[in-house]
């Protein structure tokens, strides 16, 4: 039998984004935690967007992991969760990936945001 190994996903591809939106409900079949990236490369006046790393509980309700700060300007971005890391506001969570998770996008308001976000997920 293969041992499981990292892996990347994309969560959201490159887009220009004016409302809140959620990616698909995301499977972890091994990984401890993930590392998202999160690359802004286009803004319109003046954009706010804040991403949420939400668990999903067997019965389908979401709960909150990590949520950045609002970004507003073209960048990168990181966002780490595992277990045993030291946690930072708005950056890294010292907790476990669950097996179903997702990303929300909050956008602040609806002037134009472009990014892409790609998730590391980490054995």
């Amino acid at each position: 039998m293969p041992q499981p190994v990292n892996r990347e996903i994309t969560v959201f591809s490159s887009t220009p984004r004016t409302a809140t939106e959620n990616s698909a409900d995301l499977s972890n079949p091994y990984a401890r935690g993930v590392v998202l990236v999160i690359d802004v490369t286009a803004v319109t006046a003046t954009p706010s967007v804040v991403f949420t790393v939400k668990g999903k509980s067997t019965l389908g309700t979401d709960y909150t992991i990590l949520t950045s700060a609002a970004i507003t300007a073209t960048g990168q971005t990181v966002l780490r969760i595992y277990p045993g890391l030291t946690a930072s506001a708005n950056v890294t969570a010292s907790d476990v990936l669950p097996a179903t998770w997702r990303v929300e996008a909050a956008h602040g308001d609806t002037d134009s945001i472009t990014y892409s976000v790609s998730a590391n997920l980490i054995m």
